[in-house]
């Protein structure tokens, strides 16, 4: 990558960290109802897929999903509006965490449902092939959603069709609490696609470049008309599966390890001679969120006269 690419990918990630950092302090203090599911640890996985892609394309999330919202272009400010029940967010303050959507720039987004996003996306490919857009589809699923039925079954569908999706496991090891090796007999969750007759490979999801290039390729072949791609990004949640977790289940010093190896520390150390450049975005990022914060709070509530505007039967 050129220096201005690794300042780029590095400010994405930054953003998406230092954001969802914000988020879990508003919430101890009170500012964000309901639970929130964070994706620390996990930010070069989005931003190295949606550098990829444009206007046509789409985005489907678990409810791990800010970081694929911003990646995709989610405005700052909308998102903690959003998070914060305020009237002027994405969603009227609708949504809240686990149900953000922003259809504007191409983000169909977050589903509470392990794996649903799966066909949710693969329609929204189909569409693409059909009206001949030139548009793919990417989904994101966690390492557990691939022992869900209907996952397996949109699978199945997107390879007879030849459909323009491009399936992203974020395999941060535990399936919410549950361990994925005991829940698979399998080394590679990649392994999966050739039962589908779906290409897939397995990448070290904490390396940007990894990423990238990964990314590149899948969306490469979707756009070309050969249809879908699994890509198994390994990684590590830097937190808890939700803001109340404790972790109780994960051994001692794992985590810690984990900050080792994390996206935004790999590309410091791959990058060690830009370190002034690096702390200087530090410094622009967390002027710009709080900046963000500070306008969320300053917009209004939704009028509770208006609670059964959006509802369609």
């Amino acid at each position: 990558m050129s220096n201005t690419d690794v300042a780029e990918y590095y400010r994405r990630m930054r953003l998406i960290r230092r954001v969802e950092e914000r988020m879990m302090e508003l919430k101890t203090a009170g500012e964000v109802p309901g639970s929130i599911h964070l994706c620390n640890g996990q930010e070069a996985i989005p931003v190295g897929f949606c550098s990829h892609l444009g206007g046509n394309d789409w985005v489907t999330a678990t409810y791990r999903g800010h970081g694929w919202a911003l990646a995709k272009g989610t405005d700052v400010t909308g998102l903690f509006a959003e998070v914060m029940g305020k009237d002027s967010a994405v969603n009227g303050g609708r949504s809240a965490s686990p149900f953000l959507s922003d259809p504007g720039v191409g983000f169909l987004g977050e589903n509470s449902i392990v794996g649903a996003g799966v066909p949710i996306a693969l329609g929204a490919s189909l569409t693409a092939q059909r009206k001949h857009t030139g548009g793919v589809s990417v989904v994101s699923i966690g390492d557990g959603a691939l022992n869900q039925g209907n996952v397996h079954e949109a699978l199945n569908m997107a390879a007879v069709m030849t459909s323009p999706l491009v399936i992203v496991v974020e395999n941060n090891v535990y399936s919410e609490m549950s361990p994925i090796v005991d829940m698979v007999k399998i080394d590679e969750l990649s392994e999966r696609g050739a039962a589908y007759g779906i290409p897939a490979e397995t990448i070290d999801g904490n390396d940007i470049d990894a990423v990238v290039e990964a990314a590149g390729r899948a969306i490469g072949r979707a756009r070309n008309g050969e249809g879908p791609t699994i890509v198994e990004c390994k990684t590590a949640r830097l937190v808890g599966h939700y803001s109340g977790d404790v972790q109780h289940y994960r051994p001692k010093g794992e985590v810690a390890e984990a900050r080792k190896v994390e996206p935004l520390v790999r590309v410091r150390e791959a990058h060690g001679d830009r370190t002034a450049d690096f702390d200087r975005i530090d410094t622009e990022v967390d002027e710009q969120v709080e900046a963000a914060i500070e306008a969320a709070r300053n917009t209004p509530t939704p009028d509770p006269a208006t609670v059964k505007d959006h509802i369609h039967v």
